[in-house]
């Protein structure tokens, strides 16, 4: 009968030995991987932005013009123009490299989210609001699937990239921690407009210092190890990637039903600081489960826990909308966010498997693309319904997206799996494709 093991777990004689620093490779063996920091710190400088962009805008142009439903068409417009430029991004990072994508992409969503904080405070009509929108959101720049791809570089078939892909997530999340508090405190502290203003500094500011990171770019993609150059298919030809997408999707309709209703329901009882307060317990559960996921060494194969993940995500958002305190939603919004992550890392895991190199920034655009997507979908539906209906109607929203891509989950699962052609594949950002031995 034949046995599984991995690659790790043989030594060059083929006898079977224990690798500790492998088998349960830590943050610590992560982040003293040489140059690492050259591009973290930077790079979290620069994301950091992101995570304020929907806030800020909804809550500026709620505050101009008194309607939740205005304010999320806008950010959706923001998110719609970032989902569909952001592969397109991916890919021109991968052919030409980050740094000449960056510079102009920071330089441009600058002026065009200030453009954007000036119509609005001037009462501009509506169709001027969404024109200012679009670039807003097209330039917003993708430096968390380019940080992904200089981890890919740097640590190429390593254990490490599980917890690479955690770390990543954790990052993400503590910036969904940060960002919203930052927005809420100076839109309603400061000023309406300076969430806005601030997120377009701190876009120019961070960008500029992580493109300026040249030695830890990915080199442009024309040979394969070496040898002679090997084309690659966009990453959207691949079926698991669009699986993904649609995972994603319903990950975005979260985030964005999560920031409008909690922004409603707080105004609704008098306390509208205590929306960045909610959603930053929401994103809190989201990093401490992300940390988790990089410290487990997982037997379970990827596409299986994603499965079971995101069961346990539709479950928790579809009480969102019972929910009529602040405890209640408090304890409600942690257990969501901590179903989130898991989700994330494990998608940005399959890619690994699923994707070839050439090709992983623009794989992981889409995904970001998608959460993006996702958000601004659920911003629109979810300020329309809180405009309309009941206070908390905008969670409906979660669970309607989460239920949604749950099933197209359970439907196209197969499709997740890696079918290695001809070689045995040892990579992954979360797994270790199993090679037979007799």
């Amino acid at each position: 009968m034949a046995s599984t093991v991995t690659p790790s777990e043989k030594s060059p004689e083929g006898k079977r030995h224990t690798a500790p620093d492998s088998a349960r490779p830590g943050y610590g063996q992560l982040l003293r991987t040489r140059g690492a920091w050259t591009f973290l710190l930077p790079g979290f400088a620069a994301r950091q932005p992101f995570a304020m962009l929907t806030l800020s805008i909804v809550l500026l142009v709620q505050h101009t013009t008194g309607s939740y439903g205005v304010a999320g068409a806008v950010a959706a417009v923001t998110g719609v123009a970032m989902a569909l430029f952001a592969p397109y991004s991916g890919r021109l990072a991968d052919r030409y490299g980050q740094r000449a994508v960056l510079l102009p992409g920071v330089l441009v969503h600058t002026v065009a989210g200030l453009t954007l904080t000036a119509l609005a405070l001037a009462d501009a009509p509506l169709w001027a609001l969404f024109a200012a929108a679009v670039p807003t959101g097209a330039s917003v720049p993708q430096v968390g699937p380019m940080v992904r791809a200089r981890w890919g570089v740097k640590l190429k078939d390593s254990p490490l990239l599980t917890t690479a892909a955690a770390f990543e997530s954790v990052t993400d999340e503590l910036t969904f921690v940060l960002g919203p508090l930052v927005a809420t405190a100076l839109c309603t502290a400061v000023d309406p407009a300076a969430g806005l203003v601030t997120e377009a500094a701190l876009t120019l500011v961070g960008g500029l210092l992580f493109a300026a990171q040249k030695s830890t770019q990915p080199a442009v993609a024309r040979t394969d190890d070496g040898h002679a150059r090997v084309e690659h298919a966009p990453a959207l030809r691949i079926p698991g990637v669009r699986v993904l997408i649609v995972v994603f999707l319903g990950i975005g309709s979260v985030f964005g039903g999560m920031q409008v209703s909690l922004a409603a329901f707080t105004e609704s009882i008098g306390e509208p600081g205590l929306n960045g307060v909610l959603y930053g317990i929401f994103a809190a559960g989201n990093m401490l489960s992300g940390l988790a996921c990089g410290a487990i060494a997982w037997k379970v194969a990827p596409h299986h826990r994603l499965l079971v993940g995101y069961a346990a995500l539709a479950l928790t958002a579809s009480g969102l909308w019972a929910a009529h305190s602040v405890v209640v939603l408090a304890g409600l919004g942690l257990l969501v966010g901590m179903c989130i992550a898991p989700a994330i890392v494990t998608g940005y895991t399959l890619v690994e498997g699923l994707v070839p190199a050439g090709a992983r920034t623009e794989a992981f655009t889409w995904l970001t693309g998608a959460v993006a997507l996702g958000q601004a979908a659920a911003v629109t539906v979810s300020g329309q319904l809180e405009d309309r209906l009941w206070d908390g109607a905008g969670f409906l929203v979660p669970m309607g997206g989460t239920v949604l891509a749950l099933a197209t989950l359970v439907a196209l699962r197969s499709r997740l799996v890696p079918h290695p052609q001809g070689r045995t594949v040892a990579r992954g950002v979360g797994h270790r494709e199993h090679a037979a031995v007799d």
